[in-house]
């Protein structure tokens, strides 16, 4: 699609993008042991951290008693290590220790690949990111490879990461279709949640005119575990609708003017037809049919916003979070992102020379 002057939106998993390249996305490397992501994925960091209690539990002594690692919240672990009992916290500490080694050494193979030499920096998001857990082994990490003389800097994604994958959104449209719009519709899909929202490409309302996409906000989302319920992948869809229907209701209210526009992040290989390849197994029913295109069924479902016919962006939700980081990464020239959750999602940039991503 292109408005009447001729510039087009980005296909579908484009890697030619507004403001960057995509040189590497949805790398799935393996070696002996299985997918390389695997070991510095949310599981891995579980596991880790029951391998350091169990010889607690055999002397009977474990701090946390029969809770397993899932019942603990990022805030409880967090007070573990700042105040708790001294052998809980050594406990979360090896965790952390082990995990940063392996994120460390998940990014030593990455820079080996050729979509990212000559990487100078990396954003980690995802939602173990978020908190002090997730910030001392994204530092832990940045340090082993600096002992290494590797010339990358490691840093914890700027936005949260739950908003990051809405806010990133904003850089799969070309600047003239917020014309004389507020807001657009987001949708980040992950392995375990679904989220839908509006995002402000201007951070407020009537932003739109001389925005400053590093302003970029959430104003409003809607989340959905669907990881917690057994649903099929058209009762997902029809799920999805109904939330983006839900934001469409609250803009509509609140007086903001939404572009005709939806920008959605998903895991795996997307196809310029808005089908998905492959790394989508994690995802509720087949979302790998060369029959089923997301983008085709939110256009039926929502055929039209306002006055203007619906258009839709499908790309990976790797790179969509990464997008979120444009605003910042205007001293490098390839960046990239690593983003740990149920899996580990991966992309790396390219700046264009002539697109700040910070203004249009």
């Amino acid at each position: 699609m292109a408005d009447e002057s001729g510039a087009a939106i980005a296909a579908h998993g484009s890697l030619n993008l507004p403001a960057v390249v995509v040189d590497s996305y949805n790398v799935e490397a393996k070696d002996e042991d299985g997918f390389i992501g695997d070991r510095a994925n949310r599981r891995a960091f579980s596991d880790s951290f029951e391998k350091w209690r169990e010889p607690l539990r055999r002397a009977g002594t474990d701090p946390f008693g029969e809770r397993p690692i899932n019942d603990f919240s990022k805030k409880e672990l967090e007070a573990i290590l700042a105040k708790g009992d001294a052998e809980a916290a050594a406990v979360v500490q090896g965790a952390i220790e082990d995990f940063a080694q392996e994120l460390a050494f998940v990014v030593r193979r990455f820079l080996k690949l050729k979509g990212w030499r000559d990487t100078e920096r990396i954003s980690v998001g995802g939602g173990f990111s978020y908190g002090r857990v997730g910030e001392l082994a994204i530092a832990r990490a940045g340090v082993v490879l600096k002992q290494d003389d590797l010339p990358l800097d490691l840093v914890p994604i700027r936005n949260h990461p739950d908003e990051a994958g809405l806010i990133g959104a904003v850089h799969l449209a070309p600047s003239w279709i917020f014309g004389g719009h507020d807001a657009i519709l987001a949708v980040d899909i992950g392995g375990t949640n679904i989220r839908a929202g509006v995002v402000l490409p201007g951070g407020k309302k009537g932003g739109a005119k001389g925005f400053n996409l590093a302003k970029s906000c959430v104003w409003k989302s809607d989340l959905w575990r669907h990881g917690d319920e057994k649903v099929k992948r058209d009762e997902a869809v029809a799920r999805l609708v109904e939330m983006l229907e839900k934001a469409i209701r609250a803009a509509e209210r609140e007086g903001l003017s939404l572009a005709p526009f939806v920008g959605i992040g998903c895991p795996g290989r997307i196809e310029e037809d808005g089908s998905i390849d492959r790394g989508s197994q994690n995802l509720p029913g087949n979302w790998e049919s060369r029959s089923f295109s997301l983008p085709q069924c939110l256009r039926e479902a929502i055929p039209a916003i306002g006055e203007h016919e619906t258009v839709v962006v499908l790309h990976n939700d790797a790179v969509v979070q990464g997008l979120s980081e444009i605003p910042v990464m205007q001293d490098v020239e390839r960046w990239g992102i690593l983003t740990i959750g149920t899996g580990l999602g991966n992309a790396r940039f390219t700046n264009r020379a002539n697109a700040t991503g910070a203004k249009k």
